[in-house]
Protein backbone atom coordinates (compact mmCIF):
# COMPACT_ATOMS: atom_id res chain seq x y z
CA UNK A 1 0.00 0.00 0.00
CA UNK A 2 1.42 3.59 -0.61
CA UNK A 3 1.50 6.26 1.48
CA UNK A 4 0.25 9.48 0.24
CA UNK A 5 0.82 13.49 0.70
CA UNK A 6 -2.09 15.59 -0.58
CA UNK A 7 -0.17 19.09 -1.13
CA UNK A 8 -1.62 22.71 -1.92
CA UNK A 9 -0.50 26.08 -1.90
CA UNK A 10 -3.07 28.85 -0.58
CA UNK A 11 -3.58 32.08 -0.24
CA UNK A 12 -6.91 33.86 1.38
CA UNK A 13 -9.38 31.01 1.00
CA UNK A 14 -11.19 30.43 4.11
CA UNK A 15 -14.35 30.12 1.72
CA UNK A 16 -12.85 27.12 -0.12
CA UNK A 17 -10.31 25.20 2.42
CA UNK A 18 -13.02 23.18 4.63
CA UNK A 19 -14.59 21.66 1.61
CA UNK A 20 -11.34 21.09 -0.10
CA UNK A 21 -9.42 19.37 2.58
CA UNK A 22 -12.60 17.45 3.82
CA UNK A 23 -12.64 15.44 0.48
CA UNK A 24 -8.79 14.53 1.27
CA UNK A 25 -9.61 11.79 4.02
CA UNK A 26 -7.80 9.19 1.56
CA UNK A 27 -4.37 10.88 2.27
CA UNK A 28 -2.13 9.97 5.23
CA UNK A 29 -0.71 13.62 5.31
CA UNK A 30 -2.65 17.38 4.17
CA UNK A 31 0.53 19.60 3.38
CA UNK A 32 -0.63 23.25 2.68
CA UNK A 33 2.07 26.03 1.84
CA UNK A 34 0.42 29.10 2.60
CA UNK A 35 1.64 32.22 0.31
CA UNK A 36 0.12 35.28 2.51
CA UNK A 37 -3.42 34.82 3.39
CA UNK A 38 -5.15 37.61 5.31
CA UNK A 39 -7.89 35.63 6.63
CA UNK A 40 -8.47 32.58 8.26
CA UNK A 41 -7.01 30.19 5.74
CA UNK A 42 -4.21 29.39 8.10
CA UNK A 43 -6.06 28.66 11.15
CA UNK A 44 -8.74 26.69 9.26
CA UNK A 45 -5.98 24.78 7.68
CA UNK A 46 -4.55 23.84 11.05
CA UNK A 47 -7.86 23.01 12.72
CA UNK A 48 -8.29 21.11 10.03
CA UNK A 49 -5.03 18.82 10.47
CA UNK A 50 -3.17 19.72 7.93
CA UNK A 51 0.50 21.04 8.00
CA UNK A 52 1.01 24.50 7.83
CA UNK A 53 4.01 26.07 6.36
CA UNK A 54 4.49 29.63 5.33
CA UNK A 55 5.86 31.86 2.31
CA UNK A 56 5.71 35.72 2.17
CA UNK A 57 7.83 35.86 -0.85
CA UNK A 58 5.96 35.06 -4.05
CA UNK A 59 7.62 32.89 -6.71
CA UNK A 60 5.31 31.79 -9.32
CA UNK A 61 2.74 29.05 -9.20
CA UNK A 62 5.16 26.08 -10.33
CA UNK A 63 8.06 26.81 -7.62
CA UNK A 64 5.59 27.16 -5.16
CA UNK A 65 4.19 23.92 -5.91
CA UNK A 66 6.95 22.13 -5.79
CA UNK A 67 8.05 23.81 -2.54
CA UNK A 68 4.47 22.13 -1.35
CA UNK A 69 6.06 19.36 -2.56
CA UNK A 70 9.26 19.06 -0.54
CA UNK A 71 7.72 19.67 2.85
CA UNK A 72 5.83 16.46 2.23
CA UNK A 73 6.72 13.26 3.91
CA UNK A 74 5.55 10.80 1.85
CA UNK A 75 7.15 9.95 -1.89
CA UNK A 76 3.73 9.37 -3.17
CA UNK A 77 1.99 13.41 -3.91
CA UNK A 78 -1.69 14.33 -4.79
CA UNK A 79 -1.81 17.80 -5.71
CA UNK A 80 -4.81 19.55 -5.63
CA UNK A 81 -6.34 23.26 -5.49
CA UNK A 82 -8.44 25.04 -2.98
CA UNK A 83 -11.20 25.03 -5.62
CA UNK A 84 -11.22 21.53 -6.22
CA UNK A 85 -13.09 18.99 -4.35
CA UNK A 86 -12.74 15.22 -4.83
CA UNK A 87 -15.65 13.43 -5.55
CA UNK A 88 -16.99 10.71 -3.66
CA UNK A 89 -16.66 8.24 -6.25
CA UNK A 90 -13.40 9.88 -7.43
CA UNK A 91 -12.22 9.04 -3.35
CA UNK A 92 -13.55 5.70 -3.51
CA UNK A 93 -11.16 4.98 -6.74
CA UNK A 94 -7.72 6.30 -5.18
CA UNK A 95 -8.37 3.97 -1.63
CA UNK A 96 -8.41 1.30 -4.42
CA UNK A 97 -5.36 2.47 -6.44
CA UNK A 98 -3.80 3.19 -3.31
CA UNK A 99 -3.93 0.07 -2.01
CA UNK A 100 -2.37 -1.15 -5.30
CA UNK A 101 0.49 1.54 -5.04
CA UNK A 102 -1.01 3.36 -7.86
CA UNK A 103 0.19 0.46 -10.03
CA UNK A 104 3.48 2.24 -10.39
CA UNK A 105 2.06 5.10 -12.65
CA UNK A 106 1.57 8.65 -12.87
CA UNK A 107 -2.77 9.51 -12.78
CA UNK A 108 -4.69 12.19 -14.60
CA UNK A 109 -7.82 12.99 -13.07
CA UNK A 110 -10.60 14.23 -14.95
CA UNK A 111 -11.72 17.78 -13.98
CA UNK A 112 -15.46 18.93 -13.94
CA UNK A 113 -15.46 22.49 -13.19
CA UNK A 114 -18.64 25.25 -12.57
CA UNK A 115 -18.42 28.45 -14.14
CA UNK A 116 -20.59 31.08 -11.88
CA UNK A 117 -22.25 27.96 -10.40
CA UNK A 118 -22.80 25.86 -13.74
CA UNK A 119 -20.85 23.25 -14.35
CA UNK A 120 -19.62 23.45 -17.80
CA UNK A 121 -19.85 20.38 -20.06
CA UNK A 122 -17.97 22.10 -23.14
CA UNK A 123 -15.57 25.79 -24.43
CA UNK A 124 -12.48 23.08 -24.61
CA UNK A 125 -13.01 22.05 -20.63
CA UNK A 126 -14.95 19.01 -21.25
CA UNK A 127 -10.92 17.15 -22.43
CA UNK A 128 -9.77 18.43 -19.02
CA UNK A 129 -7.70 16.30 -17.27
CA UNK A 130 -4.61 17.12 -15.28
CA UNK A 131 -2.12 15.65 -13.83
CA UNK A 132 -2.27 15.51 -10.19
CA UNK A 133 -0.37 12.33 -8.61
CA UNK A 134 2.73 11.05 -9.10
CA UNK A 135 6.02 9.93 -7.42
CA UNK A 136 8.21 12.49 -6.24
CA UNK A 137 11.21 10.83 -7.26
CA UNK A 138 10.11 10.08 -10.97
CA UNK A 139 8.59 13.50 -11.07
CA UNK A 140 7.35 17.06 -10.12
CA UNK A 141 6.35 20.87 -11.24
CA UNK A 142 8.11 22.59 -13.24
CA UNK A 143 9.06 26.66 -12.88
CA UNK A 144 6.14 28.57 -14.50
CA UNK A 145 4.89 31.17 -13.03
CA UNK A 146 1.78 30.62 -14.46
CA UNK A 147 0.51 27.39 -16.33
CA UNK A 148 3.08 25.48 -14.25
CA UNK A 149 2.61 21.53 -14.89
CA UNK A 150 4.18 18.54 -13.62
CA UNK A 151 6.42 16.21 -15.92
CA UNK A 152 7.08 12.74 -15.01
CA UNK A 153 9.19 9.35 -16.11
CA UNK A 154 6.36 7.02 -14.95
CA UNK A 155 3.88 5.65 -17.26
CA UNK A 156 0.79 7.68 -17.04
CA UNK A 157 -3.45 6.89 -16.94
CA UNK A 158 -6.44 8.58 -16.14
CA UNK A 159 -9.36 7.79 -13.40
CA UNK A 160 -12.96 7.47 -14.42
CA UNK A 161 -14.19 9.50 -11.67
CA UNK A 162 -14.74 13.47 -11.10
CA UNK A 163 -12.43 16.18 -9.58
CA UNK A 164 -14.55 19.29 -9.13
CA UNK A 165 -12.98 22.94 -9.47
CA UNK A 166 -15.17 25.23 -8.50
CA UNK A 167 -13.87 27.92 -10.61
CA UNK A 168 -14.81 31.52 -11.10
CA UNK A 169 -17.91 31.68 -8.81
CA UNK A 170 -18.12 35.40 -9.38
CA UNK A 171 -17.59 37.69 -12.49
CA UNK A 172 -15.16 39.40 -10.40
CA UNK A 173 -13.10 36.29 -9.38
CA UNK A 174 -12.64 35.96 -12.97
CA UNK A 175 -11.62 39.61 -13.86
CA UNK A 176 -9.32 39.56 -10.76
CA UNK A 177 -7.42 35.93 -12.06
CA UNK A 178 -7.32 37.70 -15.84
CA UNK A 179 -5.07 40.95 -14.18
CA UNK A 180 -3.32 38.06 -12.17
CA UNK A 181 -2.02 35.94 -14.79
CA UNK A 182 -1.30 39.17 -16.90
CA UNK A 183 1.18 40.35 -14.73
CA UNK A 184 2.79 37.32 -14.03
CA UNK A 185 2.57 36.14 -17.97
CA UNK A 186 5.24 39.66 -17.62
CA UNK A 187 5.28 41.39 -21.34
CA UNK A 188 3.38 40.22 -23.82
CA UNK A 189 2.96 43.02 -26.02
CA UNK A 190 1.03 42.74 -29.05
CA UNK A 191 -0.34 45.42 -31.80
CA UNK A 192 -4.36 46.14 -31.35
CA UNK A 193 -4.89 44.37 -34.84
CA UNK A 194 -2.95 41.52 -33.77
CA UNK A 195 -4.65 41.12 -29.84
CA UNK A 196 -7.93 41.99 -31.16
CA UNK A 197 -7.56 38.60 -33.47
CA UNK A 198 -5.83 36.64 -30.87
CA UNK A 199 -9.16 37.73 -28.77
CA UNK A 200 -11.53 36.85 -31.32
CA UNK A 201 -9.73 33.26 -32.53
CA UNK A 202 -9.99 32.69 -28.61
CA UNK A 203 -14.09 33.14 -28.67
CA UNK A 204 -14.51 31.15 -31.93
CA UNK A 205 -12.38 28.19 -30.63
CA UNK A 206 -14.13 28.19 -27.34
CA UNK A 207 -17.67 29.76 -28.21
CA UNK A 208 -17.67 27.41 -31.67
CA UNK A 209 -15.02 24.35 -32.53
CA UNK A 210 -15.21 23.68 -28.79
CA UNK A 211 -19.24 23.83 -28.61
CA UNK A 212 -19.36 26.54 -26.12
CA UNK A 213 -22.81 27.77 -27.12
CA UNK A 214 -24.09 24.04 -25.84
CA UNK A 215 -23.38 25.72 -22.63
CA UNK A 216 -26.19 28.40 -22.96
CA UNK A 217 -25.47 31.83 -21.16
CA UNK A 218 -22.96 30.93 -19.32
CA UNK A 219 -21.01 29.48 -21.87
CA UNK A 220 -21.06 32.76 -23.45
CA UNK A 221 -19.96 34.84 -20.72
CA UNK A 222 -17.33 32.21 -19.82
CA UNK A 223 -16.07 32.83 -23.82
CA UNK A 224 -16.58 36.35 -23.99
CA UNK A 225 -14.68 36.69 -20.23
CA UNK A 226 -11.88 34.55 -21.80
CA UNK A 227 -11.09 36.38 -24.50
CA UNK A 228 -10.86 39.53 -23.27
CA UNK A 229 -8.24 37.86 -20.94
CA UNK A 230 -6.47 37.42 -24.05
CA UNK A 231 -7.17 40.97 -24.59
CA UNK A 232 -5.84 41.88 -21.39
CA UNK A 233 -2.47 39.89 -21.64
CA UNK A 234 -1.26 41.42 -24.60
CA UNK A 235 -2.46 44.80 -23.91
CA UNK A 236 -2.11 45.46 -20.28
Amino acid sequence: MAYLSAVLITKNEENNIPDCLASLSLADEIVVLDTGSQDNTVMLCQSLGAKVYLQDKWEGFGKAKQRAVEYATHDWILSIDADERLSPELQEELKSLKDRDFEGKAWHLRRRSYYLGKPIRFCGWQSDAPLRIFHRQQGGFNDKAVHEGIKVTQDQSTCKHWLYHLTYPTLKSHYDKIRFYADLAGKNEASVPIAGLLALYKFLKMYIFKLGFLDGWHGFLLCKNSAWGIWVKYRR
